[in-house]
């Protein structure tokens, strides 16, 4: 029994990760999240990449930048401020989070 609750758990895990990746990069677009940042390279804001390789080893990665997803940002990527989104709800900050997190 042992063995068939592993598989399903890896499974789901593998199941989710394509299905985090689209609804994310739905959201990015959406959101307007790509009129600032990219996957690689700087446009006003920082590349998602730079973005995950900054925060992947703080334990609260996910919920800090959800947090500034919502709120905004001043100083932390130099002077330019990321402005508050309050379009984006808690549910998707945290899965575009996740996601982002996840660039490498």
């Amino acid at each position: 029994m042992k063995p068939l609750v592993l598989s399903a758990a890896a499974a789901f895990t593998l199941a989710s990760g394509p299905l985090l990746a689209a609804d994310a990069q739905e959201l990015l677009k959406e959101k307007a999240c790509l009129s600032c940042h990219t996957v690689d390279k700087k446009l006003v804001g920082p590349a998602y990449k730079e973005v995950a390789a900054k925060y992947k080893s703080r334990k609260d990665a996910e919920a800090y930048l959800a947090k500034k997803i919502k709120e905004g940002s001043t100083g932390v990527w130099g002077p330019i401020p990321m402005p508050p989104n309050g379009t984006v709800g808690d549910d998707d900050a945290k899965t575009l989070a996740k996601y982002i997190l996840t660039i490498k």
